[in-house]
């Protein structure tokens, strides 16, 4: 009999590995990233977007104040350059010499020959 118990051993284990193989069993995949950790990542990205945003506007912001600064400042430049021509035709046309000049010319006698400019006269 132990010849038979060998074979019907032997017969039934090819059977159990069979019905073995056809139980399925469901596994659950974890997710990679959790719900909360896609909020807080979402967030976090929101609020990178937005103060790159900030960045760059702030930074456009200053630029245009830069360029409104340096146009000014060219215009102040060309300014003073005009009051610089203007205080050297000043000086050029108060000169005692030519005011004699014109005086001559339009027919003023000059009795004393002293001439004094306006500028420099003193209380006497």
């Amino acid at each position: 009999m132990s010849a038979e118990n060998a074979r019907k051993l032997h017969e039934q284990q090819p059977q159990h590995t069979k019905q073995q193989e056809k139980v399925k069993v469901q596994v659950q995949k974890q997710k990679w990233i959790s719900t909360g950790e896609k909020f807080m990542y979402s967030m976090v990205s929101a609020v990178a977007v937005a103060a790159s945003i900030y960045v760059v506007s702030f930074a456009s912001t200053t630029d245009g104040m830069n360029r409104d600064v340096q146009h000014l400042e060219s215009k102040i430049d060309k300014q003073q350059v005009q009051i610089e021509n203007l205080k050297f035709e000043k000086k050029e046309l108060s000169k005692p010499e030519r005011i004699l000049q014109i005086a001559k010319d339009n027919g003023l006698e000059i009795r004393k020959s002293k001439v004094k400019s306006a500028g420099s006269v003193s209380g006497s």
